[in-house]
């Protein structure tokens, strides 16, 4: 397997969860216009194969969408199969789904049990279970990629929630234990994000993102480009990269 860098990435299957969501569309978008074949996967989305159509293309690339739930296993399982079918395999897998509420930290009562479930089920259980999916194909590729779309939570303990927070630990530390066990196959990474201007926490509108802009070293919140565009140097230039995080928030956390 080599690690040199790629300019292109003509043939490759890209698999984005989340995949009409600011971020995932936003990754898609630039995988595309390498060359990449991508497939966005989405819950409910009504305009999704119209969607994944509009994405850039050649005539021999063939884009699509298909309709998975990442907390339903059977679902993924199926997506993963339907992949196989179609395209013959999976190169890259972007993990950019999952939700949110935001509930005050010193607020323990509101951070009910069933709460804390979902947020977990969303945000680490069912990432666990994508890779788990998609696997097979990741490592038959010999040149497989996962990027885990986490969050600044994860290691500084703020964030929209601490279930939140929980989630996001987790999956940064299973993605540098599945690094190891998935090498020298496939590579995984955590790209981290801080604020980031779209609707993903529910209730934060354009105050709050002025508000973060003025405590964020680099003068304002993160755009899902940025995010994209970390995704896709991993894909083509920082390839020597497994077992870590990036973060990309302008230097909020500090």
């Amino acid at each position: 397997m080599s690690f040199d860098p790629v300019s292109r990435l003509d043939g490759k299957v890209a698999v984005i969860t989340g995949g009409l969501g600011a971020i995932g569309y936003a990754t898609a978008t630039r995988l595309a216009a390498l060359g990449a074949n991508c497939v966005l996967l989405h819950r409910k989305g009504d305009d999704a194969t119209a969607r994944a159509a509009a994405l850039p293309s050649a005539q021999a690339r063939r884009h699509g969408a298909i309709r998975a739930d990442i907390v339903d296993t059977p679902s993924l399982q199926a997506a993963a199969a339907e992949v196989k079918a179609t395209h013959g395999r999976c190169d890259i897998l972007v993990n950019s789904a999952g939700h949110t509420q935001p509930v005050p930290a010193g607020d323990l009562d509101a951070l009910t049990d069933e709460l804390i479930d979902d947020i977990v089920r969303a945000n680490f259980r069912g990432v666990f279970a994508t890779i788990r999916a998609f696997a097979p194909m990741l490592k038959a590729s010999g040149d497989g990629l996962v990027v885990n779309i986490s969050s600044i939570a994860g290691f500084t303990g703020v964030g929209s929630n601490l279930a939140y927070v929980a989630a996001k630990a987790g999956l940064d530390v299973v993605g540098d234990a599945l690094a190891k066990a998935l090498a020298p196959a496939v590579r995984v990474v955590s790209v981290s994000p801080g604020a980031v201007e779209s609707g993903f926490v529910p209730g934060r509108g354009a105050e709050f993102a002025s508000k973060m802009a003025t405590t964020t070293p680099l003068g304002r919140i993160g755009k899902p480009d940025d995010v994209a565009a970390t995704v896709e140097a991993l894909a083509t230039t920082i390839r020597f990269v497994t077992g870590t995080r990036i973060v990309v928030d302008g230097g909020r956390h500090l």
